[in-house]
């Protein structure tokens, strides 16, 4: 399974925010920001600042990407 970020992307654009305007508020690095836009993997500590930083939850900025693991699992791939 993975996890989509898409949920960060449209809070920010709703509070009138760029990536970089995220970076700076949240104080976090480029690479975190760049981890994100990729759906990579990040670590809690980003993400509870993300979360300071826009006054939101988990569940505001992420959630499973359910299509992606359905795709795995059609593949054959239950190595998850």
């Amino acid at each position: 399974m993975t996890v989509s970020y898409n949920k960060l992307w449209k809070l920010l654009i709703d509070k009138k925010m760029n990536k970089t305007d995220l970076r700076l508020a949240a104080n976090i690095s480029t690479t975190a920001i760049a981890k994100l836009t990729k759906g990579q993997n990040i670590t809690t500590d980003v993400l509870l600042k993300i979360c300071k930083a826009l006054d939101c939850d988990f569940a505001d900025i992420m959630e499973i990407d359910k299509g992606q693991a359905k795709s795995k699992e059609q593949e054959g791939d239950h190595s998850e």
